[in-house]
């Protein structure tokens, strides 16, 4: 067996109560690893912490520098002017296309993707993905784009959507893509906000076998858009797409003209240049365009995935994530193809046409690093574990979790079914303006503590604290800070330069606020709470959702479930919980007393929901988060001005919760 139990005292917050579990690496895992030992990696993060400039100078090798920088880091987080390797020139195109083309490697995979239909299937090799590239650069020239320019990408999860992105590196041109899920009015606010000149989407995507009109929600979007000068378009199903002349054409047609060649030298960029934005939305739906520079960011993006995933050139690497978040865009593209890497991007679901597809995909490539989100993996838990158990999954030897903290049941899933207990489990902790993994098991040299993200990475100093600023003890839940910056953070607020510094460095002067609670423990690991906001103050006692929502999933016919509050007279506020069974389960009063009796002996009688409602899906945006708002106006008897909607994945659902609610 690979984990012990430690003592009670040494688990905090999510089941404190109980015994935790204790991982250590597989031996399979371990004797292959870089880094193999706890030792290694402390002798490693105190060189981060106590001479980081460097050992950031030593981790710039990651990349190709066409001018060397003169200066690790400026500025800091006291007034939001980070800047990392200042007067050092390079180009990302370059780093993830042609110095691999030029090795042995340019004939190695770069890309394998997998369509929605089990025959739809194309590889680029670095060669291929370096001419494609370079043609597609010279269409964007062609069409006006210049060094500086903003470009917007609508597309499904499809190669051209990564050519399109390096294309737009490669000329200097700041890539904002945009989800191909969101509706004609998000895309619109976005195109509009960035300033992009030019528009690129598909004819249509695929889901589930019904086809998404993308060129349709584009037309309408550029209604409201009329500094968008050009429009290609990807044919990717064969829809009508209906092109405007003067604006619009075809991908492929602009590809094949006999002036786009197949070379295009990439611009030399400062470090310190935008790469992309990427909007992101707080509670208030008002999405707020995140920068990226190039130089820190690429350094980050390598180096998180090169220890993270201790990947290796002969893995095949698969991140479940659409290439329109940020989880995408570092490790679907970034972070893989920065190392020579094989990344594997799919366009379909996990559970069409059947429960097992992703472990299909999963055999079928011989899939070795997997990464998905917990919500992904809930929802697999709830089908027969026959479904992963007729696949030969032989091939994983790491399994990564992103997206929100991972109930301890459902991490012992993932690495017993999933994993066979052979694979080590990394529960990844970042977000949009981190620009890559912050917190993090390394597989080879850090034991797991399931629910736990574990460690810092390099060159994170986290610190929990209270609302005065003050650390908290060793158990003690607060707010988590990040007191020195990092190469992968976010350089500002596109069009807003004093938002970053309000928003982020504003409470608790000079260091980073991520926004989230957050618990350590006597051994220094993290235990991620959710977002501040998501606190419920009963009688006077503050109570994590995260943690209500970890003890009803403890009980065995619970697959998923979400905590809110709302307004109650005695209490001032009480528990609301949502939950879904797993299937075949009778969802009756009765198994709504089994989950408050759980909740009662895990936590205590404090934070027994008032409220249960059993439901068919929860709402959450199309990367698997919940959008606990939308629950918290419905709990409180808000039916309406829930505010954007764009990311949510299933808006009918709403009125079946309102029914629920109000039915109760």
């Amino acid at each position: 067996m690979t984990y012990a139990k430690a003592s009670a005292s040494s688990a905090v917050s999510i089941s404190a109560s109980e015994e935790q579990r204790i991982v250590f690496p597989p031996k399979r895992v371990q004797e292959r690893a870089q880094i193999r030992d706890y030792g290694h990696y402390r002798e490693l993060y105190e060189l981060s912490i106590n001479y980081p400039t460097v050992f950031w100078a030593l981790q710039s090798r990651l990349v190709d520098w066409m001018k060397p920088f003169h200066k690790v880091l400026g500025g800091g987080l006291e007034n939001g002017d980070h800047s990392w390797y200042e007067g050092g020139r390079l180009n990302a195109s370059y780093n993830c296309a042609d110095r691999h083309a030029a090795t042995w490697r340019r004939d190695k995979a770069a890309i394998i993707w997998q369509g929605e239909d089990e025959n739809d299937t194309r590889t680029l090799t670095y060669y291929e993905l370096y001419i494609q590239v370079c043609r597609f650069a010279n269409v964007l020239k062609k069409h006006g784009v210049r060094r500086g320019d903003r470009v917007t990408i609508y597309l499904p999860l499809i190669p051209e959507a990564a050519v399109a992105m390096l294309a737009c590196a490669r000329i200097g041109a700041v890539h904002n893509v945009v989800f191909g899920g969101f509706s004609a009015e998000s895309l619109g606010e976005r195109i509009r906000d960035s300033g992009s000149k030019l528009l690129i989407t598909a004819d249509a995507g695929k889901r589930r076998g019904e086809l998404i009109p993308l060129k349709e929600y584009a037309d309408r979007a550029l209604e409201s858009c009329p500094e968008v000068e050009s429009c290609i378009v990807v044919r990717h199903t064969g829809a009508p797409a209906g092109l405007i002349g003067g604006r619009d054409s075809w991908w492929h047609e602009e590809m094949r003209q006999a002036d786009i060649f197949s070379v295009c030298l990439p611009e030399e960029m400062d470090s310190c240049d935008p790469l992309f934005i990427l909007y992101t939305s707080g509670s208030t739906g008002k999405p707020k365009g995140v920068v990226h520079s190039t130089g820190g960011y690429l350094v980050y993006a390598a180096l998180t995935t090169r220890y993270v995933f201790d990947i290796r050139d002969d893995d095949i690497f698969w991140c479940t994530a659409d290439i329109g978040w940020i989880t995408g865009h570092s490790y679907v593209l970034y972070g893989p193809l920065l190392l020579g890497g094989t990344t594997l991007m799919f366009e379909g679901l996990p559970n069409y046409p059947r429960p097992d597809r992703f472990w299909q995909v999963a055999e079928k490539f011989r899939v070795s690093i997997f990464y998905t989100a917990p919500t992904v993996i809930r929802s697999l838990m709830r089908e027969s574990e026959d479904w992963v158990y007729r696949h030969d999954l032989g091939s994983l030897r790491i399994l990564g979790s992103v997206g929100e903290p991972i109930n301890p049941d459902v991490w012992m899933w993932y690495y017993r079914v999933v994993g066979r207990e052979r694979c080590a489990v990394v529960d990844t902790y970042w977000q949009t303006e981190t620009g890559g993994i912050i917190v993090a098991p390394l597989p080879g040299a850090i034991p797991a503590k399931p629910g736990s993200a574990a460690l810092p990475f390099f060159g994170i100093k986290p610190a929990v604290v209270d609302r005065d600023g003050r650390e908290c003890e060793p158990g003690g839940a607060g707010q988590l800070v990040i007191e020195e910056p990092w190469p992968g953070l976010m350089s500002g607020v596109f069009g807003e330069p004093g938002r970053f510094k309000q928003n982020y460095l504003t409470a608790y002067p000079g260091k980073y606020f991520t926004g989230d609670g957050a618990a350590a423990d006597e051994d220094g690991y993290l235990w991620l709470l959710g977002r501040v906001d998501d606190v419920l103050n009963v009688s006077g006692h503050r109570l994590s959702t995260a943690e209500i929502e970890s003890a009803i999933v403890n009980h065995p016919s619970v697959a998923e479930a979400a905590v809110v509050g709302f307004p109650h007279e005695i209490k001032g506020e009480a528990v609301c919980a949502y939950v879904i069974v797993r299937s075949g389960v009778k969802a009756d009063q009765e198994l709504k007393d089994q989950i408050r009796q759980r909740v009662r002996g895990i936590i205590g009688p404090i934070a027994c929901p008032d409220r249960i409602h059993i439901v068919r899906e929860l709402p959450k945006t199309r990367s698997g988060k919940i959008m606990r708002r939308v629950l918290r106006k419905i709990s409180s008897g808000e039916y309406e001005n829930f505010g954007d909607l764009a990311a949510l994945s299933d808006p009918g659902l709403i009125s079946e919760l309102i029914e629920e609610a109000a039915g109760a």
